[in-house]
């Protein structure tokens, strides 16, 4: 072969290569266990960086709010064309060239000014208006840190229990599927019974039954690991198409029984994000009902202008001028508008405080909530794992007895779906104490 033939050859083996390595990555997706999955809604989540922004936005605002404390300078340009003889009379002696001799004075014709400025201003004082907005605007960028830190709490909490809910739908379907197995298998073998004469026809009709009843559990239970798997692709910030599944080989223990009330409520209140924040609105809201008042004392401004005045934009220093000077003024009636400004912020303050209160009484709420719900999983775990060997050996003594022909098959049905049952409580009460450990990790308000 030629050296270009085998050149093209080895291009298109390798490019098989490759495009079989994708498939098989397609088909076979990498398996996130429960740190890698938070690890990646971390990463990707958008309603933490809807709260990074807000972080950002609240910086910006604060470097507004101290923009007031520096110079403020600004340029300008003005053109007047006048035969009003104060008008000209004020514009020739700012062009120095007014000449009083030969001038009519109620009839000095048109005269043009060009006067390009430079102005600067700077604030002196405002009541404490603008120090009160920047302590504001300084506690907005804390209020939305903690912001983020509540929402990084809330999403690791809903990542925790979506992967435990979908894995909790994974051992219902495993379980419904052995059921189905053991159940098709029974009533192939009673129906060779039937045909034999020596089972009764109610026997089979009862195994149909509990065959069909199977079969619904198994597509609940198909539908359950769907929801609960698209629930978490979201909380991921995935779409419905991208390949992401979880690593159902991983074992997860019972978590450990909890701390006393008390110590966890101090802990609660000590850290919690959502309560800090709320009291950081507290504290922004005196700072803008102090603004407000401050309106009600006088302002102080200082100013200098400097400009130069022609007829045709031709600078000559003899033609320059400086202006400088400060400006007091206070607002003795605006009309009840600053009564009402001031209403309006211990207003606001009011409403601050009660939802403190309120964001407290919910925190107590949910973990005392997410206590209670621990501890009860917990319990339920123990008695559920004695209720399945107990109904593992009774199913094992029936089914002897059934195949001895001792029992009818509705007793062995009904020590089957006892036995389900039993599986079906362990396993609920499993996952649902690790996904009340997640609630009370956030009700506390931080992930160790």
């Amino acid at each position: 072969m030629r050296p270009l033939s085998i050149r093209i050859l080895l291009t298109a083996c390798t490019l098989l290569v490759v495009l079989n390595n994708m498939a098989v990555a397609e088909t076979n997706p990498p398996l996130y266990t429960l740190v890698q999955t938070i690890d990646t809604a971390l990463a990707n989540n958008p309603e933490l960086s809807i709260m990074q922004a807000r972080i950002e936005q609240a910086d910006a605002q604060l470097g507004q709010s101290l923009a007031i404390f520096y110079p403020q300078i600004k340029t300008s340009l003005s053109y007047q064309y006048s035969n009003n003889p104060a008008q000209v009379f004020a514009m020739l002696i700012s062009q120095r060239r007014l000449n009083m001799a030969g001038t009519d004075f109620n009839h000095p014709g048109f005269a043009e000014d060009y006067r390009p400025q430079v102005t600067a201003s700077y604030s002196l004082f405002r009541g404490g208006q603008d120090y009160y907005q920047s302590q504001a605007a300084q506690l907005g960028i804390e209020t939305s840190e903690l912001e983020k830190s509540a929402t990084r709490n809330r999403l690791l909490s809903n990542v925790t229990a979506a992967f435990y809910g979908e894995l909790a739908a994974i051992d219902s379907r495993k379980m419904s599927l052995c059921t189905i197995e053991a159940v098709q298998s029974e009533l192939e073998q009673s129906r060779a019974r039937f045909d034999a004469g020596a089972l009764l026809k109610s026997d089979v009709l009862s195994l149909e039954v509990q065959l069909a009843e199977a079969q619904e559990a198994d597509i609940q239970a198909a539908n359950a690991i769907e929801i609960a798997h698209n629930m978490l692709k979201t909380l991921l910030g995935f779409s419905v198409t991208d390949a992401y599944a979880i690593n159902v080989t991983l074992e997860s223990q019972l978590p450990q029984a909890s701390e006393s009330f008390s110590e966890l409520l101090a802990k609660a209140l000590s850290s919690h994000p959502e309560l800090k924040a709320a009291e950081k609105r507290v504290l922004i809201a005196e700072k803008q009902v102090a603004a407000a008042k401050g309106a009600h004392l006088p302002r102080a401004d200082a100013f200098v202008n400097y400009g130069s005045d022609s007829k045709n934009l031709t600078y000559n220093s003899n033609q320059d001028n400086l202006t400088a000077g400060v400006m007091v003024e206070m607002d003795i009636f605006t009309g009840f508008s600053t009564q009402e400004k001031i209403k309006k912020a211990q207003h606001e303050l009011t409403m601050a405080i009660e939802t403190a209160r309120q964001t407290r009484l919910r925190i107590e709420n949910q973990l005392k909530t997410a206590q209670l719900r621990l501890q009860e999983a917990l319990s339920r775990a123990k008695v559920s794992a004695l209720a399945v060997q107990a109904s593992e050996e009774a199913l094992r003594l029936v089914k002897e007895q059934h195949q001895a022909g001792v029992v009818t098959v509705t007793r062995y049905i009904d020590a089957e779906v006892a036995r389900d049952k039993a599986q079906t409580r362990q396993i609920n009460s499993h996952y649902d104490a690790l996904r009340a450990d997640a609630e009370l990790k956030q009700a506390i308000g931080f992930w160790q």
